[in-house]
């Protein structure tokens, strides 16, 4: 299965920020247990690079390498284990690297002019972000207007109550956000907490 299709058949991305690298394979466990083998591991914290190799190594969730930036951060996230890679905006130097190891690519576009280098660069499933604070699920449906061919996985400002209303258009391929992994509750090792709250997101999904 491809990583575009993994994404549309979960439909949700957890975006972790883990703080101790320790916390991937207990994190993974919860991830998975509840239905939900996917994640994107953001290069925020120094543990971000062991955090995706331990996840990697645990075998049960697919792992993506987030908040990328430089071709430096797709190499340590390959090197990791990251299965995808996924960026805030359009860099295309680091697409080319992503292409150079073969690599799922996810770049962030929130304008007309941002797609269209995209597409230029043959990409055609792409972040939109910051999605709550450029316009929500209005703004995705009038951007995928004219790009009847892209699929957006929006991320940022997205909640449990509010995910289903992007989960609803037909350009949207699936959301990412961090709701089901409250850095707090991974930071306490509160695994159960983290389960809990994704097997209510994936029922919510399945329900719509």
């Amino acid at each position: 299965m491809s990583i575009a299709d993994l994404l549309g058949r979960h439909r949700i991305v957890p975006v972790v920020v883990l703080d101790d690298a320790a916390h991937a394979e207990p994190l993974a466990d919860a991830l998975a247990g509840a239905g939900l083998p996917v994640a994107e591991v953001t290069f925020r914290t120094p543990a971000a690079a062991e955090a995706i190799a331990r996840m990697a190594a645990h075998g049960g969730v697919t792992v993506g390498a987030g908040t990328v930036t430089t071709v430096a951060q797709v190499d340590e996230a390959v090197r990791a284990g990251a299965q995808f890679v996924v960026s805030p905006g359009f860099s295309a130097a680091v697409l080319r690297r992503c292409a150079e190891h073969g690599i799922f690519a996810l770049p962030g576009a929130v304008t007309a002019t941002e797609v269209m280098a995209a597409l230029d660069a043959g990409v055609t499933v792409l972040k939109f972000f910051p999605a709550g604070t450029s316009g929500g699920p209005a703004a995705v449906s009038a951007l995928a207007a004219p790009f009847g061919q892209v699929r957006f996985v929006p991320t940022g400002g997205i909640d449990a109550a509010s995910a289903g209303g992007y989960l609803a258009l037909p350009s949207v391929l699936a959301v990412g956000g961090s709701w089901m992994v409250p850095r707090a509750a991974v930071a306490a090792g509160d695994f159960d907490r983290v389960s809990e709250i994704t097997a209510a997101t994936v029922a919510a999904v399945a329900r719509e």
